[in-house]
């Protein structure tokens, strides 16, 4: 019997989507919560200074998940249909933003040198990373499931330069741990890396 697949099953699995990454986008602060009456007794600034690496592991952590969302939505706005295995690629890719709140406090309360810390905190956001792209592979391959307008759109993502760069950035914090998390700034080098890229096909094209 042929699978019957609606709009409607299509919005509840955004939407679910959506409701997973609320919750563990709002997971993030709970640890600073609980230290909000200590920051009153204190004064900010002292509780600033014995907690700096809490809140820049947040905002950081704040930020990835932001833009893990963002490109969720920018390939689910080419989706008019679906299949199962985008479903459990999909559930994957769930798993690692739900783990995002563990790593987080993982590295908030590590040694700030902790190679093993950083590759499991990058780890984490390579797995959601890949899997997202995996599923504009998918989508890439089988044109009947996106919208017609948006295939020029797909053909353009550069998703594969960010995942690049994300293992680069994991191998060089566990090799050097010094630097650590800052090696994610790799990252802006996204862009640029993809502008050569298209200059020199166009010049090999013409």
């Amino acid at each position: 019997m042929a699978v019957v697949r609606t709009e409607r099953g299509l919005d509840r699995l955004v939407n679910f989507s959506d409701a997973t990454v609320a919750i563990a986008i709002t997971l993030l602060i709970l640890p600073l919560v609980d230290e909000a009456g200590q920051a009153a007794k204190e004064g900010f600034g002292p509780w600033y200074h014995d907690h700096y690496w809490d809140v820049i592991s947040f905002a950081i952590s704040f930020v990835v998940i932001a833009r893990f969302w963002i490109n969720h939505h920018r390939i689910f706005e080419w989706v008019t249909d679906y299949t199962t295995r985008i479903i459990w690629l999909n559930f994957l890719w769930l798993a690692a933003i739900v783990v995002m709140p563990f790593t987080t406090n993982l590295l908030s309360g590590s040694n700030q040198h902790d190679g093993v810390v950083y590759a499991v905190y990058i780890g984490n956001m390579l797995v959601a990373s890949l899997t997202m792209q995996v599923i504009a592979e998918i989508l890439r391959r089988s044109p009947e499931l996106v919208r017609e307008d948006a295939r020029p759109a797909m053909n353009e993502s550069r998703g594969w330069f960010v995942d690049i760069l994300m293992a680069a950035a994991l191998v060089l914090a566990v090799v050097f741990p010094q630097i650590g998390i800052w090696w994610l700034l790799l990252l802006f080098l996204q862009g640029p890396l993809y502008a050569v890229t298209r200059a020199l096909r166009r010049r090999s094209a013409d």
